[in-house]
């Protein structure tokens, strides 16, 4: 059976390469590092785990874990012309109607709406007057 392209937000690969609870549980959910149908990697995001992993000192190690994870999923340039026209379409909405406007979220959220990909992430409500309107969007709560 075939499953709708996902996109993954920041911190539901940064789960998935910590492999606590919250990773243990949506690798057994979702099977993103088995699928058949590779997830879609943001620029945004991919430039945002760098940013993580620089931050906490990550050594060579566990930075290569996040370098194997990265190749096993299908990245999407933003600047994308379908991309940067899905964005502006998002960002013009947010601002007439007062929603927020994290700006790298808009365009984690074009990416997925332009490639059709279902995003999914631990932080729904950065993305809830999105869906469904604009694209699906999973919200994963995180394991205690």
């Amino acid at each position: 059976m075939r499953r709708a392209l996902a996109l993954l937000d920041t911190n539901v690969l940064i789960h998935l390469l910590r492999r606590d609870r919250t990773g243990q549980k949506i690798e057994a959910e979702h099977s993103f590092t088995t699928r058949s149908e590779r997830p879609i990697l943001s620029s945004v995001v991919e430039g945002e785990l760098l940013a993580f992993a620089r931050y906490n000192g990550w050594g060579s190690q566990k930075l290569g874990q996040l370098r194997s994870l990265l190749t096993a999923l299908v990245r999407v340039d933003a600047g994308l012309p379908e991309i940067v026209e899905a964005y502006a379409e998002l960002h013009a909405e947010a601002t007439k109607t007062g929603q927020p406007k994290g700006e790298n979220d808009l365009w984690i959220a074009a990416t997925a709406k332009a490639v059709g990909a279902e995003l999914y992430t631990c932080n729904g409500g950065h993305f809830a007057w999105m869906h469904p309107a604009h694209l699906t969007v999973h919200v994963i709560k995180q394991s205690r």
